[in-house]
């Protein structure tokens, strides 16, 4: 096993249940579980494993549960194997968890800043203003001029470069509603209005990020144990910019595909993905392919998934 990168899931991955098997078994997930609902004064481990599924998926709520299972994951995989990684990074949210693997901000200062965070970007536009699209299956240059066209409509802006031909876009309602019917016109595979309740990572979040740098005003940020890659820049970030990163990054377009692209370059084969689902695992696929460079990659988000990378790791010692 070559230079090892791990990767953390954002908001969209969250399901009623996640983690509960990994709770039950092991005393290190616990641990985070009730160290969460303390910090929090939530009972979020009760939301995250019983529901309902509309509690879970207030973003107040999302944020701080993907967290939480992401760290407890990580902890147990640690407790488990010499776990040596180069880097980290994470999908928005998911930088949050890139940051406590870093050891650059404890488990306890990153659940409350979630909280906060979700709760300010679901405050930020009034509901029914703002929505956001997945566009499948067309260039980013062809996306980008297209929003250029639709911003006759209002604010439209790329909002994920997830994967090559996958790309979200947002902002306000008709603007991405034009947006959609033009991507459509253009050619592209698929473009659909997503459930979402807000315009993430659109300018229209600004007022969040401000909100944001106040509560991150009382967090000192320790050195960074290994390299994390920024979502506004794909650049590795230094320490003394890591609030301002975290700020801009709420109203700001998340690099994924130019932030795996830096980590392929500088010569990382192998991601592990932790947290629930594996949807960056499908994204990271993509991105190498497109690269033609040969990769390895992993998911660890329940008991069977998490035994098979440790037996995978323990067999590359």
């Amino acid at each position: 096993m070559g230079k090892v990168a791990l990767v953390f899931p954002g908001q969209g991955s969250q399901y009623v249940g996640m983690g509960k098997q990994i709770y039950e078994k092991y005393e290190t997930a616990r641990k985070i579980f009730d160290k969460s609902n303390e910090v929090l004064n939530v009972d979020l481990k009760s939301i995250i494993f019983e529901g309902p599924e509309e509690e879970l998926t207030k973003t107040e709520n999302t944020q701080p549960a993907i967290l939480t299972l992401s760290i407890a994951l990580f902890e147990v995989l640690k407790e488990k194997i010499d776990l040596k990684y180069d880097a980290c990074a994470g999908l928005s949210l998911g930088e949050y968890s890139a940051l406590v693997a870093a050891d650059a901000i404890s488990f306890e200062d990153a659940a409350v800043l979630v909280k906060k965070r979700g709760r300010y970007m679901q405050q930020a536009v009034p509901s029914g203003k703002g929505t956001m699209a997945a566009i499948l299956g067309l260039d980013r240059e062809v996306l980008l001029d297209v929003l250029k066209e639709a911003s006759v409509e209002g604010i439209v802006e790329a909002a994920n470069f997830n994967s090559p031909g996958q790309i979200v876009i947002s902002g306000e309602v008709s603007a991405v509603e034009k947006a959609v019917q033009l991507c459509k016109e253009k050619g592209a595979k698929k473009a659909v209005v997503l459930k979402v309740s807000a315009p993430f990572h659109s300018s229209m979040l600004v007022n969040a990020g401000e909100n944001l740098q106040k509560e991150l005003e009382n967090i000192d940020f320790e050195n960074l144990k290994v390299p994390v890659v920024a979502n506004v820049d794909a650049n590795y970030v230094a320490k003394e910019n890591i609030k301002d990163s975290l700020v801009r990054q709420v109203s700001s377009s998340v690099m994924w595909e130019d932030s795996i692209e830096r980590l392929i370059n500088d010569g990382f084969d192998t991601f592990i993905e932790i947290g629930p689902g594996k949807t960056l695992k499908a994204f990271i696929k993509k991105i190498a392919s497109k690269m033609k460079k040969e990769v390895n990659i992993y998911n660890v988000e329940d008991e069977d998934t998490l035994e098979e990378v440790v037996n995978i790791i323990k067999g590359d010692e």
